[in-house]
């Protein structure tokens, strides 16, 4: 292969994204082959001698309707998956075609520069503390790592300790202390950081999944030693908020480290609605947030946000070292200052050009109407006969019940066969139930109708009744 190469491979490569596009908003929304149906097309012994690139490229795209899931699609809800906004696509492409190592300054000014602005950008959006720091990683469970890694540092060293130096040897232990409706990457964090999952402390949460803060007292009066109090904004089944300015009064009245999984929900504090800003209230009190791009801002994965008020904190935690590095004492963003990874693609520059191009403005409007559209969901389904909606749809998430727990899980996997939609499958306080969750730029009023025109009709057909 050489230069030549390009302009061909590159023209064939966006023929076939722009058919995959075309396709989207109509194409079934659920993923059709097999797992040996795709190893059938695609397995094989290494070839010895290689094959035409342009051949290599017809077969991936070839599979790509049967075998990926239209995830990027308007009427994809499971997950809390975003699509692609189209600039952030093609500025994806362009990270791609530069194939900048982003780890250090040296190596790429173009993408530190990008990815400082739009570190701060996200501050200014969010209205948090402008001085904090900013990491771009994979997505909220490194996110997490970073955050809970930054408190750990910050507990122990004021304790006299270095845990970067000394690990956790011998080191008080932390508790970590969340509802017992917190996400299960939390508790994952814990295990990469070294904390175990039995440094976790449940706090009991009421019936929308939002943490008691009458019960988070009475825990942290029976705790000795450092803290982190974890609570969560936007519960993974119900959308729901712990209440924040309660939680970051009594977790500072403690002297605990306050972090907040807003994997989705930290977007409320963008949006315009008076309703997002008063449950997104109380997020500024915070030491740490965790966030993802990749949900509601709506760019490729993978991106992910770590947020650290004490940026001297979240940096100790983080950077490395090497004589061999070409590393800045002054004002010029090493990322590796920042994130876990040292080699890593520039993730925060789809970031830059979707803030860029929505503005603030686009941003509230984005997530104001994925908020709508929830209630839309949750409106039209709750007027059918045996169909109940389980949450207060205070985000862009709807709990629904269909009869029981047998018919709910066959409406989900009709649902799922039917191909208008794809919606997944939860449990909530014992009962099975549909979980919706609107992350999509472009899903629109007919789109909802739509869906949940297939949702009845494979209810109703379950249920022996008429369409």
């Amino acid at each position: 292969m050489t230069f030549d190469d390009f302009p061909s491979l590159l023209a064939r490569a966006q023929a076939h994204a722009g058919d995959f596009l075309h396709d989207l908003p109509t194409r079934f929304v659920g993923a059709r082959a097999s797992r040996e149906e795709m190893l059938a097309a695609l397995d094989g012994p290494l070839p010895m001698a290689g094959e035409p690139p342009m051949a290599v490229l017809d077969l991936l795209a070839a599979q790509a309707p049967r075998g990926a899931s239209a995830c990027a699609a308007p009427r994809y809800f499971g997950f809390v998956i975003g699509g692609a906004l189209p600039v952030a696509l093609a500025s994806d492409w362009l990270v791609s075609t530069w194939d900048q190592n982003a780890g250090i300054h040296v190596i790429s000014p173009l993408a530190a520069a990008l990815e400082e602005v739009a570190a701060r950008w996200l501050l200014d959006l969010f209205d948090l503390p402008r001085g904090s720091g900013v990491g771009f990683v994979t997505g909220c469970q490194m996110a997490h790592v970073t955050c809970l890694a930054a408190a750990r540092h910050g507990l122990l060293r004021e304790l006299g300790r270095d845990v970067e130096a000394d690990g956790l040897q011998d080191a008080p232990r932390i508790h970590v202390v969340a509802s017992r409706d917190a996400h299960v990457t939390l508790g994952v964090a814990l295990r990469y950081l070294g904390m175990g999952t039995r440094s976790l402390v449940a706090v009991d949460a009421d019936a929308q999944g939002r943490m008691r803060v009458d019960h988070l007292r009475e825990v942290l009066a029976g705790l000795q030693g450092p803290v982190i109090v974890c609570a969560q904004a936007g519960n993974v089944n119900t959308g729901a908020f712990d209440p924040l300015p309660a939680v970051a009064e009594v977790a500072r009245a403690r002297g605990a480290w306050l972090h907040v999984d807003g994997a989705f929900g930290l977007w409320a504090r963008a949006g315009g609605a008076p309703a997002l800003q008063a449950v997104a209230a109380g997020m500024d009190l915070a030491d740490s947030w965790a966030t993802d791009a990749h949900k509601w801002l709506n760019v490729p994965y993978d991106c992910g946000v770590a947020i650290v008020r004490d940026a001297e904190v979240h940096r100790a935690a983080m950077t490395s070292t090497a004589a061999y590095l070409v590393q800045t004492a002054g004002a010029e963003r090493d990322a590796v200052d920042w994130v876990p990874e040292f080699s890593r693609r520039a993730r925060g520059i789809p970031v830059y050009a979707a803030l860029r191009a929505l503005g603030r403005a686009g941003v509230a409007d984005l997530v104001d109407r994925c908020c709508a559209r929830a209630r839309q969901f949750a409106e039209m389904l709750s007027a059918e006969p045996g169909v109940a909606i389980l949450n207060e749809v205070v985000l862009n998430q709807a709990l629904v019940r269909f009869d029981d727990d047998q018919t709910t899980r066959a409406v989900i996997a009709g649902v799922q066969a039917d191909g208008t939609c794809w919606a997944s499958g939860t449990t909530w306080h014992g009962q099975a139930a549909m979980r919706i969750s609107v992350s999509n730029w472009a899903t629109s009023e007919d789109d909802v109708a739509l869906s949940v025109a297939a949702m009845l009709r494979v209810y109703r057909g379950l249920r022996g009744g008429a369409d």
